[in-house]
């Protein structure tokens, strides 16, 4: 798909990561709408920032585990910029639990971990879903974690949760076809993201050394992989794996 003048929705499009992709896809002439739950301010930086690439871009509140204000974000998009042509699931939360503490993992955690995690992206897909088969195309782009490959990561819950949306690419690949294609990638350890706050410190030394490279995925490698998987005219229900060489998939 030609990326220059489409429009991009970001979710969590403020954060570490998110900032990346926001730019790697400015930077082939998307205009970018900006999603956060809560940094207006820091949202609206990146909006500032993104100007650089001579396209349009807007920041949009939106609690992506709501359905309605999935529905009023999606409708404004379309409105402020007359079209809605891909979507970036990145919008992610963790709390450090490790995974023999069933105590700690409380239903409340549980809950909002899974809520945003998973119920988030499956919310999204479906609001922008009909917009973009009336469009005739579309691209879909889940941020998942080797997490969800294994029975690792900072929680039982990010790791459900981020198993959970890699199954959610194919069957929304599946449900979207032919007209929107889905796909996903899993990163490995990412540093300077708010996720990776959460972690332990120790949790992230073990995590760079236990790769055959010893060092943290790269964020631009993972912004890089979104841009090819929104160009892509043959990829759909596929999950790349970016960590350094810890996770064969």
């Amino acid at each position: 798909m030609e990326l220059k003048g489409k429009v991009a929705v970001v979710t969590g499009g403020n954060g570490g990561l998110g900032q990346r992709i926001c730019h790697a896809l400015a930077a082939q002439g998307c205009h970018i709408a900006v999603v956060y739950a809560q940094s207006k301010d820091q949202a609206d930086g990146v909006v500032r920032d993104l100007e650089k690439h001579q396209v349009g871009g807007a920041s949009f509140a939106c609690n992506v585990t709501q359905r309605d204000q999935v529905q009023a974000m999606v409708d404004d998009v379309v409105k402020r910029f007359g079209r809605l042509d891909i979507l970036i699931n990145d919008a992610a939360y963790n709390k450090s639990i490790p995974f023999k503490d069933l105590d700690g993992l409380t239903y409340e955690e549980w809950t909002k971990i899974i809520d945003i995690n998973l119920t988030g992206p499956m919310l999204t897909t479906k609001a922008v879903g009909p917009v973009m088969k009336r469009q005739g195309s579309g691209r879909i782009v889940n941020i998942s974690s080797v997490a969800g490959l294994g029975p690792t990561g900072s929680s039982i819950a990010y790791a459900v949760s981020k198993a959970g949306l890699i199954h959610l690419t194919k069957c929304m690949a599946v449900a979207l076809a032919p007209e929107v294609l889905v796909n996903c990638v899993a990163p490995g350890l990412l540093e300077g993201t708010r996720a990776t706050a959460n972690l332990r410190p120790e949790a992230v030394e073990i995590n760079k050394k236990a790769s055959l490279l010893g060092v943290a995925a790269d964020k631009d490698d993972c912004a890089d992989q979104v841009v090819t998987m929104c160009r892509t005219n043959t990829m759909t229900g596929q999950t790349i794996v970016i960590d350094s060489g810890r996770t064969f998939h």
